[in-house]
């Protein structure tokens, strides 16, 4: 026994000196980072939520920092907004008030709102640095692009809703109004529509980034996801007949931009894997 464990020394010995120093080097750095890991893992729970709330009191204090920033221009949001409607209403129509607070909580909503949309990259961030300790450094170098692309797509689709969408639908509500009613919408009313209408069309525009996390999880393959094409474009149809307002305009706005966006992240994660091959060749 004593034998075979000076052997086993001796050729661990001999392993050691023929390794290079970059070998060694790296093999050092990935001794750190499990080390690391192992410590995130041993970490309390207790621990995991002293420093989440901390995250989140930075997030909230960003938020209000550029809402207290915002208040006084709250009005002059609410007009912004509003401007798509507004054209679109006859001669003789305005927009309305019926609760005595919505000239109050209508723009001041609608300027909280903005204030979270500003700081979506510094929320973002906090998340990131909340996470990110747990992960190896694949998953970083991955990460970090899904993050920055994430937001891009985000506000992209927003502007996408407000520049295009916004704007017909509202034509197309008004324009089937019948004659004897006159077009008068509720401040408040017409918040909520139009803050669902951004939340729904900034969400569907993260389609590629889940469409490829989905594909480098291994949860779904391009091959599965090519075959299952129909299916997926009469889901995209169901799911906009569902969450936009009860006109085919809306519906054909976001079904079909759904659509490309998932044929745009089924291309993106067959260029990644084509890249991975090649680069393990």
């Amino acid at each position: 026994m004593s034998l075979i464990k000076t052997k086993k020394s001796a050729l661990t010995t001999s392993d050691n000196l023929s390794k290079t120093p970059l070998e060694t080097k790296t093999h050092s750095a990935d001794s750190v980072d499990n080390l690391v890991d192992e410590s995130l893992a041993d970490m309390p729970i207790t621990e995991h939520l002293i420093e989440l709330r901390s995250h989140l009191i930075r997030i909230i204090v960003a938020t209000m920092v550029i809402f207290l920033a915002l208040v006084g221009f709250s009005r002059r949001l609410y007009d912004f907004l509003s401007e798509p409607l507004v054209a679109q209403l006859p001669a003789n129509a305005t927009m309305i008030a019926t609760d005595i607070t919505s000239n109050f909580m209508a723009p001041i909503r609608l300027t909280i709102f903005v204030a979270a949309f500003i700081a979506m990259p510094y929320i973002l961030y906090q998340i990131w640095s909340f996470v990110a300790p747990g992960l190896y450094k694949k998953e970083k170098k991955i990460a970090i692009p899904v993050l920055l692309s994430s937001i891009v797509l985000f506000y992209s689709g927003i502007a996408f809703a407000y520049f295009v969408v916004l704007k017909g639908v509202l034509k197309f509500f008004i324009t089937f109004a019948p004659h004897n009613v006159l077009p008068m919408t509720d401040i408040a009313s017409y918040l909520s529509f139009a803050m669902k209408l951004f939340m729904v069309f900034g969400l569907t525009f993260e389609i590629p980034v889940v469409t490829l996390l989905l594909i480098l999880a291994g949860v779904v393959s391009t091959d599965t996801l090519a075959d299952k094409r129909r299916y997926i474009i009469v889901a995209c149809f169901a799911v906009a007949a569902i969450v936009t307002p009860p006109d085919g305009v809306s519906m054909l706005m976001l079904a079909v931009p759904m659509w490309l966006l998932f044929e745009l992240g089924l291309l993106l994660a067959r260029m990644l894997i084509k890249e991975k091959v090649s680069d393990s060749q």
